[in-house]
């Protein structure tokens, strides 16, 4: 079997030269690597006690909604300003969440697919702290070390499943 590395089809020089595009649709197309990328996910999160699953639109949604799922906790998206029907709380790069979504005192895990320089999932934590939520950890798929994402996610439990040195 292979290893989750080796669904991860990688693009040099995309979007601009020096960098290496990690594609995350790559593993989604092959069900083993689907399995894999969420198995992998869950694995970081078996000794974490926690109530909700936050994840990004969109590929937080197509990580965090099978681990929720499978771990039988909710999920809720963070969705671009202005999609969202019902009252709402705003952050920087456009991001909302229902008003309602978090509930003070509860323990809020984010899920995404990928940290660059971390300034969405940053975002991400002020609404739900701004809601009275705590981020008890933050788990990504792919992280991009070489771009000190987690710099601004320091004072957070963060964990990669693949991790990749350069950008």
């Amino acid at each position: 079997m292979k290893k989750l590395e080796d669904y991860v089809r990688s693009i040099p020089d995309f979007p601009e030269p020096g960098i290496i595009f990690r594609d995350v649709t790559s593993v989604l197309q092959e069900a083993d690597g689907l399995q894999l990328s969420i198995n992998g996910i869950m694995d970081k999160l078996k000794d974490v006690d926690f109530d909700v699953v936050v994840g990004p639109e969109s590929r937080g949604f197509i990580f965090g909604v099978p681990v929720a799922y499978n771990m039988k906790k909710a999920f809720v998206p963070v969705r671009k300003k202005g999609k969202l029907p019902c009252e709402t709380i705003s952050m920087e790069y456009d991001l909302e969440l229902h008003k309602d979504s978090i509930k003070p005192g509860q323990k809020v895990v984010i899920i995404d697919d990928l940290i660059a320089t971390g300034g969405t999932i940053e975002a991400i934590t002020k609404l739900v702290e701004q809601l009275g939520g705590e981020v008890v950890k933050i788990v990504f798929l792919m992280e991009l070390a070489g771009l000190d994402g987690r710099k601004k996610l320091a004072k957070y439990d963060v964990d990669s499943v693949i991790r990749y040195e350069g950008k």
